[in-house]
């Protein structure tokens, strides 16, 4: 018997959205070889050096492992973690080719891959194998939902708002556009959905369904929910914005400009601009077009002497002005683009900020 395995997500960061396995089960009594086993594309290991930098640029590689079903199952199994089994109904010459090819793809040469978080990944690596071993064609329900790859992934970190808040950060336009159900399937999820309702039609017409059962390999149990930072990024934002908005009363009414604040302010955000930035040298496609870059300027870094150096002079700024079309801009890219939580908010407030730096410097420019 050949299974696809989805598990359930965990509370792991890297396992929020679940993963996917194929399962080999071998009845025979004289199997020489392992007779239940769990086929696995998504090993890795935190121990390489930098995982967390190579993950982010795209440059992180996972490989094919294989281990008994005893040794795959406690993973999941001390979480709480459900394993849906769903067994394919593959005929003979469909499951050697299938067995011949995983074979192959384990030899040392072949198991490492270029993981892709959307387009590459544990799943659409076992969907991948599996189909290509079919003789005839797999169909699927014609599915008319138009999710994007962010909509998708929102669905299941709502619960881990920082989580979220870091993918919407480093997520840019093109995780915005519609996906198509074969993009969708990088859920493990979305491709036992579509599993379920599949079918096989082979060369001589005849049809007949992929899945043939579906059983609970590990019933779900509990899971915890781990605690997190007790702030939401939004708490943060506008706390953040409270202390700019404080600070531009301040100012106004004192009808000068707190310059240091505004160094602090100016140089947190190109650092941060700088990371978007970076982006643009990822692998992962869906980085690289970022309207949040227009807000997370890392031309704040460039321009930061010679704008607080005009600043206490009074005299009138360049940048200021184009960092206010930017901040503009910023928020035109709403029409095209989801930004991370409470975005909006840390605009609105360096909107205000720097308005009112204009306004006061050419007060006092008139007043010379």
């Amino acid at each position: 018997e050949i299974s696809l395995l989805t598990c359930q997500p965990r509370q792991n960061v890297y396992s929020l959205y679940g993963h996917t396995a194929i399962r080999i089960q071998n009845h025979c009594s004289d199997a020489g070889m392992g007779a239940d086993i769990a086929v696995n594309y998504g090993m890795f290991s935190f121990r390489k050096p930098y995982f967390v930098l190579r993950f982010v640029f795209g440059l992180t590689d996972y490989e094919i492992g294989i281990e008994t079903f005893d040794e795959f199952r406690p993973e999941y199994e001390r979480v709480g973690c459900g394993v849906l089994q769903q067994e394919l109904n593959l005929n003979r010459d469909e499951k050697l080719a299938l067995l011949q090819a995983i074979d192959e793809n384990y030899r040392p040469e072949n198991r490492v891959y270029r993981y892709n978080f959307f387009y590459d990944n544990c799943t659409t690596r076992a969907r991948d194998i599996i189909i290509r071993c079919i003789k005839g064609t797999v169909k699927y329900p014609s599915d008319d939902k138009k999710s994007s790859f962010r909509e998708m992934i929102h669905g299941y970190n709502s619960d881990h708002p920082w989580a979220r808040f870091g993918n919407d950060l480093l997520l840019g336009v093109k995780a915005d556009l519609a996906t198509n159900q074969e993009q969708q399937q990088f859920l493990p999820k979305n491709l036992s959905d579509d599993f379920a309702n599949a079918v096989i039609v082979d060369s001589d017409g005849t049809v007949r369904r992929l899945v043939t059962s579906t059983t609970w390999a590990l019933q779900p149990g509990t899971q915890t929910v781990k605690s997190e930072f007790p702030l939401s990024p939004t708490s943060c934002a506008t706390i953040l914005s409270v202390l700019i908005l404080s600070v531009c009363v301040a100012d106004w009414k004192q009808k000068r400009i707190s310059v240091w604040f505004d160094t602090l302010l100016l140089a947190a955000d190109g650092l941060a601009g700088i990371i978007l930035f970076a982006m643009l040298f990822s692998q992962h496609p869906t980085v690289s077009l970022n309207l949040q870059i227009f807000l997370l300027n890392p031309l704040n870094i460039v321009f930061l002497y010679p704008t607080i150096r005009d600043m206490r002079k009074s005299k009138a700024n360049k940048w200021l002005t184009i960092w206010l079309i930017c901040i503009c801009l910023f928020f035109a890219g709403t029409i095209l683009q989801h930004y991370a939580d409470g975005m909006l908010i840390v605009a609105s407030s360096l909107l205000v900020r720097t308005l009112l730096i204009k306004k006061i410097t050419n007060a006092q420019t008139s007043a010379r």
